[in-house]
């Protein structure tokens, strides 16, 4: 399968040779810069295989002064980078370019400083997501956002792609849990945005601009994220379906009621099958769909609440409810749901993980035409979604190896994202666009917002040497679009903290 990209500069490839020397005159030491064509394949893909890109070289600085300097070079002499973390992102967000240097970001990876009673932690964006909880849990924190990832990504690709996690639903997006960063601009210039105590700092939102924005304004060499104390109790109740619209219409009612679990996560047959072999969780077999709603807070209120979502649940047709009596058992029904990706990989040769967002109330009726489409292009469908918040996370099964079959995925896989936005939703919840949802802007977008979300990169970027190819169906030239309007006929962010 082929991917339009930008097409190589010529004239920067002849350059490798040179571009290699002066990196590692930046990044020095063994394996500060790759440029083996073995070597260079490890970083070809991130967890969207389906397009794969070897960089024409790698470079693995180790501070922000090396981070700088790379950039300043690279912005000198017009060569592009793209960054990288852990490379686990689903939309192609870290997918290399031929003529680019890949800028990977794993060796910054330290726990920098803990204040329990601010309850921050200041961290290097190589560092884990489970990392962060591991850091703090002895004294009775957690970090709130959880990918199913958490294990292997990282909280730069988390800043990044704005990623969520089975309780974004009551404690947020990574959006709502960093207090600030640390970035380096495309010429090398360092600045740091937020890092004060409040979630709400005076002035531009530059903070929550750069959160989301998938490497295209700048490389974050540090942030400083939210750290909550652990709930007095947290217990989770298994819920099974005779349908998926059932399911569904039970999301609908919680929320509707008032109540805002922890976590809110559902399952369809299939995927309830492949995380029961796969994790033995003790899901029910014989149900259409599974919901696994978590309470947590005072003892007092989970017992409360749980009854009501019982309630609720037997007037939508429940067939099981099961709630979790000790910790081993609550952790135990959300093994199998943070599974089901690797689970899925079981039953079929490939799979492809969609990401788009619709309002609650239509999910009964979206869960109904995706099976239609499921029909129509002839291929299986595995549900597994954070309901709470309407973020579908359709798994598409296919065969790579069966000619067309790739092509059916992708083309099944636009659809689904083209019903969420003709719903209401839109394309994406936390996976971000990357290339993978780039040719599918303009369906949410009109020319006019995609040509003002354009200007922001050039007010960031105005030479688009920042992983450049991926979000904007069409990049054009900064003097193209004409500058952003600036009230006072400077820079862009003449408030933006420089070092």
């Amino acid at each position: 399968m082929s991917l339009k990209m930008p097409p190589p500069d010529q004239a920067v490839l002849a350059r490798r040779g040179e571009i290699a020397a002066a990196l590692r005159a930046i990044v020095p030491g063994d394996g500060g810069v790759i440029d083996d064509a073995k070597a260079l394949r490890v970083y070809e893909s991130d967890g969207l295989t389906a397009y794969r890109q070897p960089p024409m070289l790698v470079t693995l600085p180790q501070t922000t002064d090396q981070v700088s300097r790379v950039l300043k070079w690279c912005h000198a002499n017009n060569v592009k980078i793209v960054p990288r973390g852990s490379g686990t992102s689903l939309s192609g967000g870290a997918l290399p370019l031929e003529d680019a240097v890949l800028l990977g970001m794993a060796r910054f990876n330290k726990v920098l400083h803990i204040d329990y009673e601010d309850r921050l932690a200041v961290v290097q964006p190589g560092v884990t997501n489970l990392g962060v909880t591991k850091a703090v849990e002895g004294a009775g924190f957690y970090y709130a956002p959880d990918p199913s990832s958490q294990i292997a990504c990282s909280i730069g690709g988390n800043v990044a792609e704005n990623s969520g996690g089975v309780h974004c639903l009551k404690y947020g997006l990574t959006t709502n849990n960093v207090l600030g960063i640390e970035m380096v601009l495309m010429d090398g210039e360092i600045v740091r945005l937020g890092g004060g105590r409040a979630l709400d700092p005076a002035g531009l939102d530059l903070l929550g601009l750069v959160v989301g924005s998938e490497g295209l304004l700048g490389v974050v060499t540090e942030v400083t994220v939210r750290i909550l104390p652990k709930p007095e109790t947290a217990r989770a109740v298994l819920i099974g379906f005779p349908t998926v619209e059932s399911a569904g219409q039970c999301v609908a009612e919680v929320i509707a009621s008032g109540i805002i679990p922890a976590g809110m996560e559902m399952m369809d047959r299939p995927a309830i099958h492949a995380a029961e072999a796969f994790v033995r969780a003790g899901y029910p077999l014989d149900v259409e769909a599974l919901l696994i709603v978590e309470l947590d807070g005072p003892s007092a209120e989970c017992d409360h609440l749980i009854g009501e979502v019982e309630a609720i649940a037997n007037q939508n047709g429940a067939m099981s409810c099961r709630v979790s009596t000790t910790e081993a058992e609550r952790l135990a029904f959300w093994a199998g749901r943070k599974a089901a990706f690797p689970a899925v990989g079981r039953i079929s040769p490939d799979y492809y993980c969609m990401d788009g967002t619709i309002p609650r109330r239509r999910l009964p009726e979206v869960l109904r035409r995706m099976e239609e489409l499921s029909q129509t292009h002839g291929l299986r469908v595995a549900n597994v979604f954070h309901a709470g918040d309407g973020n579908l996370h359709p798994l598409i099964l296919y065969d790579a190896n069966q000619p067309g079959q790739l092509d059916r995925a992708e083309a099944f896989g636009s659809d689904i994202l083209k019903l969420c936005v003709e719903v209401g939703g839109v394309l994406t919840g936390e996976h971000g666009v990357g290339v993978e949802k780039r040719d599918l802007m303009p369906v949410m977008f009109t020319e006019t917002d995609l040509a003002h979300q354009q200007r922001v990169k050039c007010a960031f970027d105005p030479q688009l040497l920042l992983n450049p190819g991926k979000v904007f169906p069409t990049l054009h030239r900064c003097a193209e679009l004409g500058r952003m309007h600036i009230h006072n006929g400077k820079v862009p962010f003449p408030d933006l903290p420089r070092f």
